[in-house]
């Protein structure tokens, strides 16, 4: 299929984050941290957000860093997609190897 024939389905947010809890299947909790400038000091504070991410075929581990793109409402919380694992993390590669 080309991309042409596909409908627009407009701009959708792809954040980078690092898996904080693996727990429960086919979710992943992810941590985006961001870094804010204070608005009177200029100071650069880290600031976090907390995203419900759907992970189909369960790929991420917990340490892994993620990108995750925003989608359609899959439950109550989930708001967020697993597209792809750019770096695993040293913990789940062993975890593998036992």
């Amino acid at each position: 299929m080309s991309s042409a024939a596909q409908p627009d389905r407009g701009s959708r947010k792809s954040e980078i984050g690092v898996v904080t809890s693996d727990k429960t299947a086919k979710t992943r909790r992810v941590e985006i941290e961001r870094l804010v400038s204070h608005p009177k000091y200029g100071k650069f504070q880290r600031r976090r957000s907390v995203a419900i991410a759907h992970d189909e075929e369960q790929i991420s581990h917990a340490g892994d860093l993620v990108e995750i793109v925003e989608t359609r409402p899959i439950s109550k919380t989930k708001h967020w997609r697993v597209v792809r694992v750019i770096r695993t993390s040293a913990s789940s590669s062993d975890q593998a190897d036992t």
